[in-house]
């Protein structure tokens, strides 16, 4: 499995590489009505991207200062959106026995934890995540 390792606060997570269409830098969202996790909107290539503040969602530390951020824009299912990490740190291979795939609280969003070497990744699904903060519903209601 093909994974993108990012960072929130110390805590490494990652994402499927293949729901994964760019990193940008960061860039303030513009403020809207709605989710307390939704930072607000960005205009991409003519595309409205909602950015989650995915540290907060997840409860998780951040420690980037917003000009070291980044904003990794995600596919899944046909809806995208930007989360707010502190870093990107790489893409790696990571062989399906080295996952453990009910170690996590949060099934619908959190789908496992790699264990590389001496390191703990926690494995994001995209599609899970995106339905928990409303932003799937959003989608097909606009459609």
């Amino acid at each position: 499995m093909q994974l993108v390792v990012f960072m929130l606060g110390a805590e490494e997570y990652a994402l499927p590489i293949h729901q994964v269409q760019e990193i940008i830098r960061y860039r303030e969202p513009r403020r809207v009505a709605g989710n307390g996790s939704i930072r607000g909107v960005i205009n991409l290539r003519s595309r409205i991207i909602p950015v989650c503040d995915l540290a907060g969602h997840l409860a998780a530390a951040s420690s980037a200062a917003p000009e070291d951020a980044k904003i990794v824009i995600i596919d899944a299912g046909g809806v995208g959106a930007g989360l707010m990490v502190d870093g990107v740190n790489e893409v790696m291979s990571v062989e399906e026995d080295r996952i453990e795939r009910d170690a996590t609280a949060r099934n619908d969003i959190l789908t496992g934890i790699a264990k590389v070497d001496d390191r703990l990744i926690i494995l994001i699904d995209p599609v899970g995540l995106l339905a928990d903060l409303g932003i799937a519903a959003l989608a097909a209601a606009a459609a």
